[in-house]
C-alpha cells in the first residue's frame, strides 16, 4: 500500500482521519493528502530552491514531510488541533533523525489559520480543504497584505477544490488559475489539483 510504504520511508505516522470534536463547522476534518496525489501534482508543479511552502491545516504532516524530503526546502506546517499538533512533533522528530542531511527547515506552528502571520519568504500556499470558505477568505486577506509589504509572485495550490472556493478565488481576488492537475480518481471530480498564481 502506496500510503504505508511513503510514512515508512520518511519514518512518520499520517494516515487516518480525524473528526473534530467540539470544534466549530469553520473547520473540517483531518484527512491527509494522498501520496498517490501528492506524486501526480510534483511531476507537473516543480518547486524552486527559493520556494518557501505553508501548508494550512498540516495535520500530522504529511504535505510538509514529503515536500522536504523531495525538494529540500524550507517548509512550514499550521495546525489548530493540538493533539494532531503533537502527533506532527513526534513526527517531525523521527523524520529529522533519519534525514540529517536535508539542510533546509521545517517546522510545525500550533495556531489558527487566519491568526498566522505570512512571513516574506513564504510563497507557496498549500491547502486540502482544512476550513470553511470564511476562513479562507481570511487566510488569503492575509496573503495580499504580506505581497503588499514585500511584493514577490505567490501561488496558491489547492487540493479538492469545491466550487465556493474556486469562485472566490476567481471573483473576489487577483489570482489567476495557471494549471490544473488530475490526481486521485477515487476523490472523483474533486480529486484535482488547482493551481493559482499572483504576481
Amino acid at each position: 500500500m502506496l500510503e504505508r510504504k511513503f510514512d515508512e520511508m520518511l519514518q512518520v505516522k499520517t494516515n487516518g482521519l480525524r473528526e473534530w470534536r467540539g470544534q466549530t463547522d469553520d473547520y473540517n476534518r483531518y484527512e491527509a493528502t494522498p501520496y498517490a496525489a501528492l506524486e501526480q501534482l510534483f511531476r507537473s508543479y516543480k518547486l524552486k530552491p527559493t520556494d518557501h511552502v505553508v501548508d494550512f491545516g498540516s495535520g500530522r504532516g504529511r504535505v510538509p514531510f514529503y515536500i522536504h524530503h523531495h525538494f529540500d526546502v524550507p517548509v512550514t506546517g499550521v495546525e489548530m488541533n493540538d493533539l494532531t499538533f503533537e502527533e506532527s512533533q513526534i513526527n517531525k522528530a523521527l523524520y529529522t533523525r533519519k534525514n540529517k542531511h536535508l539542510k533546509a527547515p521545517i517546522r510545525f506552528e500550533f495556531a489558527l489559520a487566519e491568526q498566522y502571520e505570512i512571513r516574506p519568504e513564504e510563497n507557496v500556499f498549500y491547502f486540502f480543504n482544512p476550513f470553511s470558505v470564511t476562513i479562507f477568505k481570511q487566510v488569503v486577506e492575509n496573503i495580499l497584505q504580506s505581497v503588499k509589504e514585500h511584493e514577490r509572485s505567490v501561488d496558491i495550490i489547492f487540493y479538492y477544490p469545491l466550487p465556493e472556493f474556486k469562485k472566490f478565488l476567481k471573483k473576489e481576488t487577483p489570482f489567476r488559475l495557471i494549471n490544473k492537475v488530475k490526481a486521485y480518481k477515487k476523490h472523483g471530480k474533486h480529486g484535482k489539483f488547482l493551481i493559482y498564481r499572483f504576481d
